[in-house]
């Protein structure tokens, strides 16, 4: 099964770092900019496949009309909110 790998890069010094999941990797950014000083850049090589499909079902920009209204990811029952 494909894993989640995010690159954080630092766009002022050689500092880079590559991480399994999204919250490691938010907090290397975190932790590095507030240290430095420094502007970080990350990117998201890829995705786990449930993940890619949780977002595919929800439209790129979460959008009701965006979303897959068959799938059962998504939530679309909004009478209580």
């Amino acid at each position: 099964m494909d894993r989640t790998r995010v690159v954080v890069r630092c766009t002022d010094c050689r500092f880079e770092a590559t991480h399994d999941r999204l919250r490691s990797a938010r907090e290397t950014l975190a932790d590095h900019e507030a240290d430095t000083g420094h502007v970080v850049d990350w990117r998201i090589e890829s995705l786990s496949p449930g993940v890619e499909r949780a977002g595919e079902d929800a439209g790129v920009c979460g959008r009701p009309e965006c979303a897959n209204a068959d799938s059962p990811l998504v939530d679309r029952d909004t009478s209580d909110r």
